[in-house]
């Protein structure tokens, strides 16, 4: 069967000697993956199609749920930009790496497409990464089933009284209840309200959000351990990222 399908590359490889594999995420048909024959050839038409973070429209072959084979396609957006700056490229490839492993093969949802399209549109166009990347792991956290609770205890459900915020049991426990875990994180009301911010707002409505490097740090802290807590996962990706950031620091 033939598809035409809007797809954003979220991981490429090689395969023998002049083909690549592309993953696509896409709005209709979740994750696919396609052939692109010939795409490592320096004179490949096809070459730009299978860059990663490339936003395209590809028509390819597919039977059954198999792998799909390029017939054509057509560039809608590069995002060269992002894997021009290492940092950028750092950002993307930890979005584009935490949708692969968290999203499965025939896993279909128009909203995870619009929300990593919106996460790299942002990264393209100057919004702060580190902001914009929390925020699209917080759309993770809640497309997956684990969005944390942070207008009431996740506990007993006291709105009035936020104390700690628990990573591990999913949200913010009051002061009552911090004893369910004693290994909870206190936190900056700013820190909070950012949280709170996140877990209402859609990646495509991100504006200039100027926050402190202070609450970006706290920020890090708490999403990376909301991520560990309830996804766990072992990105090679962030690993990268934990390398820039020491260096940056050193």
């Amino acid at each position: 069967m033939l598809y035409r399908v809007e797809g954003i590359v979220i991981r490429s490889m090689d395969y023998g000697e002049g083909n690549k594999i592309i993953t696509i995420c896409t709005a209709t048909h979740g994750k696919i993956g396609v052939l692109v024959r010939g795409a490592k050839k320096s004179k490949s038409r096809h070459a730009a199609l299978t860059q990663p973070f490339t936003n395209g429209e590809y028509l390819f072959f597919r039977t059954g749920n198999g792998l799909g084979t390029l017939n054509q396609g057509e560039i809608l957006e590069s995002h060269h930009l992002l894997r021009e700056d290492l940092i950028l490229t750092a950002y993307a490839s930890y979005a584009c790496e935490l949708l692969d492993r968290t999203l499965q093969d025939e896993e279909v949802g128009a909203f995870w497409f619009n929300q990593l399209k919106a996460c790299l549109e942002a990264l393209s166009s100057g919004k702060d990464p580190q902001v914009t990347v929390h925020l699209f792991e917080m759309k993770i956290l809640q497309a997956a089933g684990y969005g944390p609770v942070l207008d009431q205890c996740v506990s007993c459900g006291n709105e009035n009284d936020p104390a700690v915020v628990s990573p591990r049991l999913g949200g913010v426990l009051c002061r009552r209840c911090k004893h369910h875990d004693p290994a909870a994180m206190t936190v900056t009301p700013g820190t909070l309200k950012l949280l709170r911010l996140f877990a209402k707002l859609d990646l495509r409505r991100l504006g200039n959000i100027d926050v402190k490097d202070s609450t970006k740090a706290e920020m890090k802290v708490v999403m990376r351990a909301f991520m560990d807590a309830q996804l766990g996962l072992n990105l090679k990706s962030q690993r990268f990222l934990d390398q820039l950031d020491k260096y940056e620091l050193e």
